[in-house]
């Protein structure tokens, strides 16, 4: 006999459904479950990610990496120099990638910097949203005190939105800092997240930052 489906499904369902939102590679999920398909990547994966890497830095409007960037630099960039590199992946397939490592060494170094990209087939779907809450907890483990996006653009509309949903504050404007390919000259924003649950930390627990 077939399992019966989980009230939180039929909620999730529902929901995506009112929403008019797509399920990714026609399965629905639910929050706990796009969860589990989060994993550490390894370097075998790194085929599959250039794509999306390769995507999106071409295009210019996010991210401000060379557009002409090789698939030899961007593996160093994006897999080699990070502390922490994750996938979501579904059915052996790669629609999201992040990373996670230190945004500063020394008296800076409880603070933590992350860098998100979700596959054009898979955009609108709340990869995103999962992968930055999970980032969150993953540094947290780590002894990290607070996450900080140093280079927004104020551009990506979508993506200020998100972050400020999920409690970042936008703490610095760059007038005219990032060259938009289409728009111009616009201003990048540093976005900050306390992670802590105090603001008093004892410093072995900033010192856990390095010790993994």
């Amino acid at each position: 006999m077939a399992n019966k489906p989980r009230q939180w499904d039929i909620f999730c369902f529902a929901a995506l459904k009112t929403q008019n939102m797509p399920l990714l590679g026609g399965v629905m999920f639910s929050w706990r479950d796009r969860a589990m398909n989060i994993r550490e990547a390894t370097k075998s994966d790194w085929e599959n990610i250039w794509p999306i890497f390769s995507e999106i830095v071409s295009a210019g409007e996010t991210y401000a990496y060379d557009p002409a960037t090789t698939k030899e630099q961007a593996e160093k960039i994006w897999l080699e120099t990070p502390r922490k590199v994750y996938v979501f992946e579904e059915d052996g397939e790669i629609f999201g990638t992040y990373y996670l490592k230190t945004n500063q060494a020394g008296p800076g170094n409880h603070v933590c910097n992350c860098g998100y990209m979700v596959s054009s087939a898979a955009r609108g779907k709340g990869l995103a949203t999962s992968m930055c809450e999970h980032s969150q907890q993953i540094a947290i483990d780590l002894g990290y005190l607070a996450m900080q996006f140093n280079f927004v653009a104020s551009s990506n509309e979508g993506a200020v939105r998100l972050w400020d949903k999920l409690g970042f504050e936008t703490v610095g404007r760059l007038p005219k800092a990032f060259n938009h390919p289409n728009l111009g000259y616009v201003d990048a924003l540093v976005m900050y997240k306390w992670l802590a649950k105090t603001e008093q930390v004892p410093a072995t627990d900033r010192q856990k930052c390095h010790s993994n």
